[in-house]
Parts: structure tokens; sequence; C-alpha cells
């Protein structure tokens, strides 16, 4: 008798792993962060993924330039089991748009981001003018790299984050190069892949209303949410809910 049981119990411990195969989703998932901070915003969103079967890739920025930010996604892309839905948030948009042509990747997700068209860079975006809505508190270029006021870093990226996450990111804020910024993109994806953009309605990085105006450009689905610019903390499950129905298709 006690020899039978162990024989079951081997063999449920034997098919276990095939089970857990089994689950596995079969698309990737790369996520791309922005400007100002690293990959590790994506936590939270990462661990929800993973735990629902799906591949999940992080990319790490340099934020130095965006041809150096687009080839680190293409790595990342490069070794993905399976088609890739690419997401991006704010900076990370406009590395999704120009990396998103590889043709693995199947659909981009764009996060609170800049979207730009062919002969757009980030800045132009930034810097035309949206009346009646804030703009980032950038300070000015130094040594050919921008930061965020310190002291205005918590309400404008991230007013609805706990208050000692925020200050802890503006002190350890990335240093985004001039390169990124203003290197035009030549090849905006969107127009050849299906896009879905969540738009952040209190944001005060990427003013609600440029990110609405890039959405629709892009013929992208669209969803709106009350959140600030780091949606990724503040409402971690909408993230996921928002990129795992780019990644089922459209309906």
């Amino acid at each position: 008798m006690k020899r039978s049981i162990w024989r079951l119990l081997a063999a449920i411990i034997a098919l276990a792993p095939v089970a857990s195969a089994a689950a596995e989703k079969p698309v990737s998932i790369a996520l791309v962060h922005g400007a100002f901070v690293d990959a590790s915003g994506w936590q939270l969103v990462y661990n929800m993924l993973s735990a629902d079967g799906y591949e999940v890739l992080v990319v790490q920025n340099p934020t130095i330039t965006l041809d150096g930010d687009v080839a680190a996604t293409k790595r990342v892309i490069a070794n993905a089991k399976h088609p890739v839905v690419l997401v991006g948030h704010s900076y990370g948009g406009a590395v999704i748009t120009e990396a998103g042509a590889d043709a693995k990747v199947r659909s981009l997700v764009y996060i609170a981001a800049f979207a730009p068209a062919a002969g757009e860079s980030v800045v132009d975006l930034a810097t035309a003018p949206t009346p009646g809505e804030e703009g980032a508190p950038l300070l000015p270029p130094s040594d050919g790299f921008i930061l965020v006021d310190p002291a205005k870093f918590p309400a404008a990226f991230a007013a609805d984050v706990d208050i000692s996450t925020t200050r802890f990111m503006a002190a350890a804020q990335v240093p985004w190069g001039l390169g990124a910024v203003q290197t035009k993109i030549t090849s905006p994806a969107w127009k050849q892949k299906p896009s879905y953009f969540m738009v952040t309605a209190l944001d005060r990085m990427v003013p609600p209303s440029r990110q609405r105006s890039m959405a629709a450009r892009a013929g992208a689905k669209v969803i709106e949410i009350q959140s600030s610019h780091a949606v990724m903390l503040s409402h971690p499950k909408d993230v996921v809910d928002f990129i795992t129905s780019a990644a089922a298709g459209p309906k």
C-alpha cells in the first residue's frame, strides 16, 4: 500500500513541470522605462504579469541617446521566446516607436507615453504648447543632461504615490541625455503595428491633451485613467489589465 502511495506521489511530482509549462502564455511582454527613472519602476507590473504566465522581459535603458536605447530594446526583443508586445512608459514610448518595427513585435502599448511621428523628437512634443496644462518642471540642461527639479518631482511625476517613495525617486534620478531628447524618429512603428494607449488624465509630465492627440494620430485603442504620470506605481493592476488586453489582440 505504501509503495503505491509513493508511486502516485512520484507521478504527480513528475507531471508538475509539464502543467507549469503548459500554462505559459504564447506572447512575450517587453517593458521599456522612461526618463529619470530606471527599470525597477516596472517591478509590480512585472510580478503580476509573470504570475499570469507571461514571459516578461525588462529593458534597462541608459537614456543617454535614443539610438542606444533602441539598441538595448532590440537586444531584449531578440531574446524573447514568443512574439512580443512592446510596452513603453513616457520617453520609453519614443523608444518603442523606433524599435517596434522589429519583425518579432506584434503590438505597441503606450503608457502615459510619447509617440512621435517621423521627423519628430521628444523635445518637439514636450515643448509644444498645451494651453491650460502644466509642463514638466525640468531644470536647464547641464553637461548635456536634463533632470527634473527635485523639489517639484514628487508632485509632478507621482502625486498619487507615497511621498517617501517619490522623494527617493527625486534624489535617485537618472540624468536624461540630450541625445535621447533631441533625436528625431525615422520610422514610427505605430504606422504598421496595432497600438494601444493609456492616457493618464492627472499627468503633469506629459500633458493629457498631448497624449490624446498622439493616440488619435496613431489610431490607437485608448483608455483613460485618473492617475499621475507614474501609473505603473499607483495603479499597477490597471496597467497589467491594459497590457494583457493588448496581448490578447483585437476582440
